[in-house]
């Protein structure tokens, strides 16, 4: 079995958690849990007019493609798709990405075409077993809990209610209780109230930290999660949660799509501020060209590229491809409010221009562009090349590369990836 990336970076970010740069970055392919249909994606293969979305086979398939581009760390899926890729198929055996299943599907993500659901209260619940996500099947036996999934999300989301609350929380406990038996790891999900009645805005993000740290309290080693992924709430939360506990480490979620600008300045910004994981999924499902997407994503949180510079060189590889962009480039350039929430209402959060932004003096000024910008990659070929073999020696060091060599590899990188 190959090393894990992610097992990789954990490792490094715990014996150095102030100075690390290792950044996590996971494809969230797991609406189908949530949407329905829908899920997949709009098909581009529609007459005008008709909304035709793509198959859970399409899904799949950006899945297989999306792992042997080799780019993510983590790939999220349903129990359902995990079984058929992760057990039956063998898809990660010689991957260094971890695959990871929703491991709880909450009310406020049950979000089908005319339902209300998604709008009450979010009340905690669980499709999925644990032994399922493992092995397939019910009561696993102790040599089959390593054929399937090993890594799931827990999601909880707190309504400012005490009734309701208690009860996600005693919920939360079983799941832990169940996962430390059974050996399975898992990161933890604290969504924002979906009740725009519950918390003041202004509080989202103090609310959010006070339920993280009091909720894991209690809670022991073992039965800890091994990343958050939570709202991003501007600089100064995450920095707060960071510098509370270092060895807890942040992750942020992608949220709506919004514009290609939006996606790279927010993980460029959580990065800057602590956080070491990025869960996007719908900004990479409703990507024009994923893998590009991915790819630019990757050479951001590397500091080889910054935002604004990332969506001009995709908007690039899109015009080679002769892939129309849903936004031209200058709209595509733009900050806007992202919705947060799976319902598409209720939390928003607005990522601020980063000439407004003032950095803490205590922090280490951000990393300059290379001086020599990276050129446009080439057309990438229609499928994705095989992944790479690469054991944990081969891998490149970035800490030891100059920011020379850091952009000479990227640039080969770009041009193996793109079929330059």
């Amino acid at each position: 079995m190959v090393r894990k990336s992610l097992d990789e970076k954990l490792a490094e970010i715990h014996a150095n958690p102030s100075g690390s740069k290792a950044f996590i970055i996971a494809d969230a392919k797991d609406a189908d849990m949530a949407f329905g249909i829908g899920a997949p994606g709009v098909s581009p293969e529609r007459h005008d007019g008709e909304v035709r979305f793509k198959t859970l086979a399409e899904y799949r398939q950006q899945i297989r493609e999306i792992v042997a581009q080799g780019v993510v760390d983590i790939m999220l899926m349903s129990a359902h798709n995990s079984e058929i890729l992760t057990i039956q198929e063998r898809l990660f055996d010689r991957s260094h990405i971890t695959p990871a299943a929703r491991a709880n599907d909450t009310t406020d993500i049950h979000v089908m075409r005319g339902s209300r659901i998604f709008q009450s209260p979010a009340l905690p619940f669980r499709t999925a077993s644990l032994d399922h996500l493992q092995c397939g099947h019910l009561d696993c036996s102790p040599e089959e809990r390593h054929l399937g999934a090993n890594l799931g999300l827990y999601s909880v989301t707190f309504s400012n209610d005490a009734e309701i609350d208690r009860h996600t929380l005693e919920q939360f406990k079983l799941f832990r209780e169940e996962a430390e038996r059974k050996k399975f790891r898992y990161f933890l999900e604290v969504f924002d109230p979906n009740i725009s009645t519950a918390v003041s805005p202004e509080l989202l993000g103090d609310f959010t930290n006070d339920v993280v740290a009091r909720t894991l309290a209690g809670v022991a080693g073992p039965g800890r999660p091994v990343f958050l992924k939570i709202v991003y709430h501007g600089p100064k939360a995450i920095e707060d949660l960071v510098r509370y506990e270092p060895h807890l480490v942040v992750g942020i979620l992608g949220g709506g799509a919004g514009t290609t600008l939006d996606a790279f300045t927010l993980i460029h910004q959580a990065q800057k501020y602590g956080a070491r994981v990025a869960l996007f999924g719908r900004k990479i499902n409703q990507a024009e060209n994923q893998l590009a997407f991915i790819e630019f994503l990757r050479l951001i949180v590397d500091g080889v590229v910054e935002p604004e510079e990332a969506v001009r060189a995709y908007h690039s590889v899109l015009e080679k491809l002769g892939t129309p962009p849903r936004l031209s480039l200058e709209d595509d350039l733009q900050l806007r409010t992202n919705v947060m929430s799976y319902g598409g209402s209720g939390t928003t959060i607005s990522i601020p221009p980063v000439a407004a932004e003032k950095a803490p003096a205590e922090k280490a000024p951000p990393v300059k562009p290379a001086a020599d910008p990276v050129p446009p990659p080439a057309v990438p070929t229609p499928v994705a090349a095989p992944p790479e073999k690469k054991t944990p020696e081969d891998r490149p060091n970035f800490a030891k590369m100059t920011s020379d060599e850091r952009l000479a590899y990227h640039r080969q990188r770009l041009n193996r990836m793109f079929g330059g």
